[in-house]
């Protein structure tokens, strides 16, 4: 999981405050200026009421400790500031321990539109406000204590279950328009319409096996989408045996890729 970064980690001072420089502060506040206007009609009423319990400054970055007061006061979690990359270990302790690592850097201006790597905005922005909502961080502590625990093939597998919910899971009530709740959507400006809007992409029901069967690839947009109707769905998947739910994606094999072979790929 980890490699090599561009991006250096930002560090706290004595007092547990990140000095961000006016250009990051400036980076932060278009891309969240933006997003907000993008994100109206388009993220779940749950999203943007947990945006707008976080009450984030548009001004500069926050710091990690505002955030964490209150997601303790939702949820008992917290925001802990990490370097851009970190192991899987780490990551598994982290959210097993109501953590959730944050990379304390910030984009360049030369990568605002799409950046591979997780940055604070993505982290903030993207993941932050739905820990404020206990069934969905009842979910992610349990993802956690489960990849804690998991051998280095299931972590693997269980990376597809994170990567199709929380990073770019949709959701749909009965009647309703699709609308989104992954972080990898939320916070980018490209994909939100693509995965929303765009007949390319093929949208499923939500089943976690079925999403546990179902190769993904981090670089381009996502192939295959899946859909839940409600958080309770995430809720009730937090109190199942998640390595049973892997043996059976295991025996029943995984899906051929709906994507193209990194090389043939075209650039965006």
């Amino acid at each position: 999981m980890a490699k090599a970064s561009k991006y250096v980690a930002k560090i706290p001072d004595r007092d547990g405050i990140i000095r961000y420089s006016d250009e990051e502060n400036a980076v932060w506040q278009e891309l969240i200026t933006r997003q907000k206007a993008m994100i109206k009609n388009r993220a779940c009423d749950e999203y943007l009421d947990a945006l707008d319990r976080l009450d984030l400054p548009e001004d500069r970055v926050p710091q990690c400790a505002d955030i964490s007061r209150v997601l303790r006061e939702c949820t008992g979690w917290e925001v802990a500031p990490v370097p851009a990359l970190i192991n899987f270990d780490k990551f598994f302790q982290l959210l097993a321990d109501k953590k959730f690592p944050a990379a304390s850097f910030i984009r360049s201006r030369e990568e605002l539109d799409y950046l591979q790597e997780p940055d604070i905005f993505h982290e903030i922005f993207g993941h932050t406000p739905l820990l404020t909502d206990p069934r969905f961080a009842a979910f992610t502590h349990a993802y956690g204590k489960a990849g804690l625990a998991a051998s280095k093939e299931d972590r693997v597998m269980l990376a597809r279950l994170y990567w199709f919910t929380v990073e770019f899971g949709l959701i749909q009530r009965r009647g309703e328009e699709l609308r989104t709740y992954g972080a990898g959507i939320v916070s980018s400006i490209g994909e939100m319409p693509y995965a929303l809007d765009s007949n390319e992409p093929e949208r499923r029901v939500f089943d976690p096996v079925d999403a546990l069967r179902t190769p993904y690839r981090i670089d381009i947009y996502q192939t295959v989408y899946f859909i839940i109707e409600s958080f309770d769905e995430l809720y009730s998947l937090a109190q199942r045996d998640l390595m049973s739910l892997i043996k059976e994606a295991r025996r029943l094999g995984m899906h051929a890729p709906t994507y193209p072979p990194q090389e043939e790929r075209k650039s965006a």
